[in-house]
């Protein structure tokens, strides 16, 4: 009887330790700008002409194929070592438009996601996307809201701002994904364009003051720069007060020299994941756990003139075979 006793106890304790892990268990959240991610087909009004067989970059089926190919390479790589299954949802920018997307999500490795997408006014046609996972994430609720010309400027209108709401583990989890202006355009313009989302967190946050809010995109600024301060992106978590986001990647880029991009040999961190107060400091459910820059030998071009740069693309009207200019971020996610 003693024996059995002690065998239920044992048991009772691995089963209440099981229990515990299954409660702490990890999620990801992904952001990654494809680097213009075209289809060979014209769209009307817009100006996509670089990007189709007689165009400069002579775009062929054959290296349209290739990339989506390289891009599902990449995306279902992403916290895998941590998370099998892989992120909840992914938000991408640059991409061209439905057919596109299409055409990547059918691609094998990645052919579990679903997406979320609305036509907007770039002049080129890029636009932003959310890829998400239905077995993790189910979206509830989804509007693209459209920039606002800054001082009428329309030269460097920013693209729309991509709300998705949805459950993750349960939970209400709202995200919006961005593109802000090019480095063409001034600061004011895109510290117009974080006035804009930070208006829209306000009154996100007005209907729901516990809400568990991430913002993500190419802000095309630095996590010190005057734009992300202006959303109220704070650098550490003690600096957070309500109303705010922590943004992890400022210490990634200024305390490690962790970046996403390589610009005349300094690294930039334009590709920025942020959180909501409520998720930084959530005391049960769904919890901010760590941030990673996705680096990987692959990624990286090897030799030549852009040697230690992310594998674009295209080095000038030269074909690359390569994946992205920018390096894919990922949040971790705790319950």
């Amino acid at each position: 009887m003693k024996k059995l006793l002690i065998l239920f106890s044992f048991c009772l304790c691995m089963a209440t330790l099981g229990a515990q892990n299954s409660e702490r268990k990890l999620y990801s959240v992904a952001f990654y700008n494809l680097e213009n991610l075209f289809d060979t087909i014209h769209d009307a009004g817009k100006n996509d002409y670089e990007f189709l067989p007689d165009g400069s970059y002579q775009w062929t089926a054959k290296k349209y194929e290739a990339k989506l190919q390289n891009l599902a390479k990449v995306l279902s790589s992403l916290s895998r070592d941590l998370v099998p299954e892989g992120p909840a949802f992914i938000g991408v920018a640059e991409v061209e438009n439905r057919n596109a997307l299409s055409d990547l999500v059918k691609q094998p490795a990645i052919s579990n996601y679903e997406f979320v997408h609305y036509e907007g006014p770039d002049k080129r046609g890029i636009d932003c996307a959310l890829l998400y996972d239905p077995k993790q994430f189910s979206v509830t609720n989804s509007k693209l809201v459209l920039s606002t010309p800054f001082q009428g400027d329309t030269v460097h209108l920013t693209r729309g701002f991509l709300i998705v709401d949805g459950k993750l583990a349960g939970e209400r989890v709202c995200v919006i994904v961005n593109h802000w202006p090019s480095r063409g355009a001034e600061s004011p313009v895109r510290v117009h364009a974080a006035k804009q989302v930070k208006a829209l967190k306000d009154s996100l946050m007005r209907e729901d003051k516990k809400l568990k809010l991430i913002v993500m995109g190419d802000m095309n600024d630095d996590p010190m720069d005057e734009s992300m301060q202006e959303l109220g992106a704070r650098k550490y978590p003690k600096q957070v007060k309500k109303g705010e986001f922590y943004n992890p990647w400022w210490e990634t880029l200024e305390d490690k020299g962790v970046g996403t991009l390589l610009y005349r040999g300094k690294w930039n961190l334009f590709d920025q994941i942020v959180i909501s107060k409520p998720l930084l400091k959530a005391k049960k459910g769904l919890r901010y756990d760590h941030n990673e820059v996705f680096i990987r030998d692959y990624l990286i071009q090897q030799d030549g003139k852009y040697k230690g740069s992310p594998l674009r693309t295209h080095g000038g009207r030269i074909w690359l075979n390569g994946y992205s200019d920018h390096l894919p971020t990922i949040i971790y996610l705790r319950k």
